[in-house]
């Protein structure tokens, strides 16, 4: 990476000088934000959806903000986590489930909060060739020959039942326990009668009842391990399902916007503490962030193919351009050849995709509850002060009203007048047809065909409970 010996506050202080020196008048421009600590350091995953932190430094989005950046991809999901708590890293790119994991003792008990959504969309769901060739009999052709979208798991059920009746499990990948691709794997096995299995208090394996055996895999080592035999398929984000269709190795069956249009994707977590002493940074990186955001979208994404560069080098997510490209784009490809418009498959700042929505972190409550991760019942007042205490949409609003004054955004880009709730996701919009409303969220567990319902608990491999 390039060296960042200067930043926008120390070459603003040298030019103000040399100005006044020479008998200028200094014109005038937007204040800068009096940050408490301009020297950091932030964590990433190498998954194309990381792609505003590197935005934010390649275009000197944080220089901007007088921050020195360092960022420094990690080797899972866990020790990013672990080295945010320790300190050791100010921030990073996390799963959105993770502060709510950690702030509820779900893991690692620590108070992570977010000020800032990351992106909509982004995933993947990926099986073998064998299995693929197995489903294929199950899925309805259009009238050009290929393939109906969205391929649900109804057609997965016949392979899964194969395999049990030749005594076999049926593996799946997936990249952590409090996943966004864990919980929509879970989802959509469930909208087919698959059942991906509970957690309990003394069984964190998440295998207890499953039909599909469900387990954590790296997202770069994901294709390897698929074509090892390792595991029949996997959730992952981006470019990880297209490098499968790259090597020939698995075919993508659907994606995460097409289980749930639209639906929320990897936060910006910080400690509270962080952010209590240092409240301007934390202003100063979200105001960066929501620019490079921005611009990955701005002009109906005309700068996704410099971010797709900027991506494929070794020190973001290192892979190949043109797997990278495949779905950056606006498009996506399933079996090899089967390339379709999906322009909407990674959204960073369109639909509000950055603002930190309440509803949003409750969905990922709902689903740790559903499966046993959150053990006992929690009325819907716990759901929402537990979302309130994570995400932090007035932080978010603060650093857009900043930018909206230093021109560098437009005030309708923003949801001021938000009470924290997008409205109801309808049921057209999820594979299952079950509507979304994020402020009933006990209703909607109840709604669910398979899982957890209101009192009930798991207990050894048992469902107790009305």
């Amino acid at each position: 990476m390039r060296s960042l010996k200067f930043s926008r506050r120390t070459l603003l202080a040298a030019t103000a000088s040399f100005m006044l020196a020479a008998g200028f008048s200094l014109p005038a421009s937007a204040e800068m934000l009096d940050v408490e600590k301009d020297e950091l350091k932030f964590g990433f995953i190498k998954l194309t959806d990381m792609a505003p932190l590197a935005i934010a430094y390649e275009k000197g989005f944080f220089e901007d903000e007088g921050l020195y950046v360092t960022l420094e991809p990690q080797a899972n999901w866990k020790v990013l986590l672990d080295r945010v708590i320790t300190g050791e890293l100010d921030g990073a790119h996390m799963l959105a489930g993770q502060p709510l994991a950690a702030t509820i003792g779900f893991g690692t008990k620590a108070h992570i909060v977010t000020p800032f959504s990351m992106d909509l969309n982004g995933n993947g769901i990926t099986v073998s060739n064998e299995v693929w060739e197995m489903m294929k009999p199950h899925i309805p052709v259009g009238a050009d020959g290929k393939p109906v979208h969205p391929i649900k798991a109804d057609a997965l059920k016949p392979v899964i039942d194969k395999f049990k009746a030749d005594g076999k499990p049926f593996n799946m990948g997936m990249v952590f326990p409090v996943s966004t691709h864990n919980y929509e794997l879970r989802y959509w096995l469930a909208s087919g009668g698959i059942h991906p299995g509970f957690y309990s208090d003394t069984d964190i394996s998440g295998q207890i009842k499953a039909d599909a055996m469900l387990s954590v895999t790296p997202p770069p080592q994901m294709p390897a391990t698929l074509e090892a035999g390792t595991i029949n398929g996997y959730c992952v984000g981006e470019p990880w399902n297209q490098q499968a269709v790259f090597k020939g190795i698995g075919v993508p069956v659907i994606t995460d916007y097409e289980i749930w249009k639209n639906n929320p994707e990897k936060v910006f977590g910080l400690t509270e503490q962080f952010v209590d002493e240092n409240p301007n940074t934390t202003l100063a990186l979200t105001k960066a962030l929501i620019r490079a955001a921005e611009w990955l979208d701005e002009n109906n994404n005309a700068n996704r193919m410099e971010a797709v560069e900027i991506l494929s080098r070794p020190e973001y997510v290192g892979a190949d351009k043109e797997v990278i490209a495949n779905s950056m784009t606006g498009t996506f490809e399933y079996e090899k050849g089967d390339t379709r418009d999906v322009p909407d498959f990674n959204v960073f700042f369109r639909y509000y995709a950055t603002y930190p929505y309440y509803s949003d972190a409750i969905w990922y409550l709902t689903q740790m509850r559903r499966w046993g991760q959150i053990t006992d019942h929690k009325d819907d007042s716990w759901y929402a002060e537990t979302a309130k205490s994570v995400y932090r949409p007035d932080i978010y609003l603060k650093a857009a009203k900043l930018l909206v004054e230093d021109g560098e955004a437009a005030e309708a880009d923003f949801p001021w007048d938000s009470d924290g709730y997008r409205e109801p996701t309808p049921a057209a919009d999820i594979i299952d047809g079950v509507t979304y409303d994020g402020k009933q969220p006990n209703a909607y567990i109840n709604s669910l065909a398979i899982g957890l319902k209101s009192n009930q608990v798991v207990k050894g491999n048992e469902v107790a409970g009305s």
